[in-house]
């Protein structure tokens, strides 16, 4: 373990943004050349949204793999932007193609839709999230009431998990494998830390 850490000590940040950007680049070569299927605005929303998933749970998974000594703090923040940045792309797709910028069906679909209540819930709460993630805030914030804040971030990721089970009409296996990360992340993450509250109590 001590190898890999090493290794992922001189690896500089850059090369995880790099390597995120892949997925989107490639969407985008399928969108100009026709390989996202026979509804493209479909092949782009829904990747989009499964991949900021993707990020955001890796993000999610930091903290527990540093408990089993594997060291990947400084690619926290890269994974949660680029989980943001995805999800962002996913909701930009969705209200500019797929709804066409018709803003009082997307009002409409925004209240009556459970599964698009809950990913834009999800959505809003990555936002101050997105915002305060640079060096700059986190001073002028002061470390606990940034951590405080950032906290934001189990509930969003749950909520995005939860909007990609809800979106089928059934359950597939990977939807369930998403929430079953989530949700196991999040006891191992957040279990200790009460258990260390309450023994300080």
């Amino acid at each position: 373990m001590e190898q890999i850490n090493s290794y992922l000590r001189r690896l500089p940040t850059w090369v995880v943004y790099l390597g995120g950007a892949i997925p989107a680049a490639l969407l985008l070569y399928g969108a100009f050349f026709g390989g996202l299927g026979p509804d493209p605005v479909k092949g782009l929303e829904r990747p989009l949204g499964e991949w900021g998933l993707r990020f955001l749970i890796a993000s999610l998974a930091v903290t527990p793999l540093l408990r089993v000594g594997l060291r990947l703090l400084k690619f926290r923040r890269a994974l949660g932007l680029l989980g943001f940045f995805y999800i962002l792309a996913h909701f930009m797709v969705w209200i500019g193609l797929d709804m066409g910028l018709l803003w009082t069906q997307i009002a409409q679909d925004l209240v009556k839709r459970p599964y698009i209540i809950v990913g834009f819930a999800g959505f809003l709460m990555l936002l101050p999230l997105a915002i305060t993630s640079n060096d700059g805030v986190i001073r002028r914030m002061g470390g606990r009431a940034w951590r405080r804040l950032h906290k934001l971030a189990y509930p969003a990721i749950l909520a995005g998990a939860v909007h990609f089970l809800m979106i089928g009409k059934v359950y597939t296996t990977e939807a369930l494998i998403y929430l079953g990360l989530v949700g196991v992340l999040l006891v191992v993450r957040l279990i200790p830390q009460r258990k260390r509250q309450l023994q300080t109590a």
